[in-house]
């Protein structure tokens, strides 16, 4: 339980500084909040790249592993489980490339703005 304290007072006092610069008027707190809001945009935005590109990792690696698995235990299938795990490759990384272009529309396109242009 003592390991969970920390972080959970580090949010506590972040909340209530997030909750202060809310709660002042004028352009200063305007532009405070704002600022809080985009950095938690581009942290966000990180964080979705790097879980897609470690989930995009793991699956790479078991592929390569359950290949010369394959390899080992059968020579003459070689070519025909490279060629299949080639394909799969493509396809993880594929989804790793679709988690980089959301993060990208989220921080470029001023989504968060209502300047989408819907």
């Amino acid at each position: 339980m003592k390991k969970y304290s920390t972080p959970f007072i580090m949010l506590m006092m972040v909340a209530g500084v997030i909750s202060s610069a809310f709660a002042g008027e004028g352009e200063t707190a305007d532009a405070l909040a704002r600022a809080i809001f985009y950095g938690g945009v581009a942290i966000g935005a990180g964080v979705a790249i790097g879980a897609a590109a470690g989930g995009g990792a793991a699956g790479l690696g078991n592929a390569i592993r359950g290949v010369l698995e394959g390899m080992a235990r059968n020579p003459n299938m070689g070519g025909k489980l490279l060629t299949t795990m080639f394909i799969g490759m493509a396809l993880i990384e594929t989804f790793v490339l679709y988690g980089l272009l959301i993060a990208i529309i989220f921080l470029f396109t001023g989504i968060f703005d209502g300047k989408a242009g819907f």
